[in-house]
């Protein structure tokens, strides 16, 4: 399935020009035209999905291992010191174009660079309600 409105469906497509660095019968994968670093990427299904809830179990398994490939030829060629992949589920999550994808971001000693959030401190009550919560 398409959708004639997703900018990230018609890239995938072939319709609209792109960097691409590989490609197959169901993936595409660009750089980012406002890269994080060197080398950021993009993996998009050809298919269109507006999130990780919506991807099927088996695009997700080719997904994964679509970014273990990528990350070791990227860490490879162009001598990275490290490796993001990140995901994004809707907007407060950082999302912005609503057509699964995943980045592919490779790192650099000193890139100025950070992905991170600050630790809380739950306390053993919270974490057992929120085991409780998501276990039961």
């Amino acid at each position: 399935m398409k959708n004639d409105q997703c900018i990230f469906c018609k890239i995938a497509a072939g319709e609209i020009p792109s960097k691409t660095i590989y490609e197959d019968d169901e993936f595409r994968v660009i750089l980012d035209l406002g890269p994080a670093t060197k080398g950021h990427a993009l993996i998009l299904p050809k298919e269109h999905y507006a999130n990780l809830y919506e991807l099927p179990e088996e695009t997700a398994k080719k997904v994964i291992c679509l970014a273990k490939k990528m990350a070791s030829v990227m860490t490879e060629k162009l001598h990275a010191d490290g490796f993001n992949l990140v995901q994004n589920n809707g907007e407060v999550a950082g999302q912005t174009v609503f057509h699964f994808h995943m980045h592919l971001i490779p790192r650099y000693k000193g890139d100025g660079q950070t992905i991170g959030w600050k630790p809380g401190k739950p306390s053993d009550e919270e974490l057992e309600a929120i085991r409780k919560a998501i276990s039961e």
